[in-house]
């Protein structure tokens, strides 16, 4: 989700999140979204290096959790007017 814009998404686990993924939070930049929230499935984990770095250099920074703590953390920084993009790995 981008802009409140939701939009189907690739990934069906952590390990198949790639930098290609996040190629329009990307594009969009520091401008449209402050940082990326991944939900990373029913467990946090680790994104790849690949995925940490090319968000970084994109000026974006990236905050990353169980989905379902993805989903409440969503709700607290809409409420507050928050800029940024979210990707959920299903539960």
């Amino acid at each position: 989700m981008l802009d409140d814009v939701p939009a189907p998404w690739r990934p069906r686990s952590l390990e198949d999140v790639t930098p290609e993924d996040f190629a329009d939070v990307i594009a969009a930049g520091p401008a449209v979204s402050e940082f990326v929230l991944l939900g990373t499935g029913a467990t946090q984990g680790l994104p790849s290096r690949e995925v940490r770095e090319a968000i970084r250099r994109a000026g974006l920074g990236l905050e990353f959790m169980a989905t379902q703590s993805a989903a409440r953390t969503y709700s607290v920084l809409i409420s507050e007017g928050r800029r940024f993009a979210v990707g959920l790995i299903a539960v």
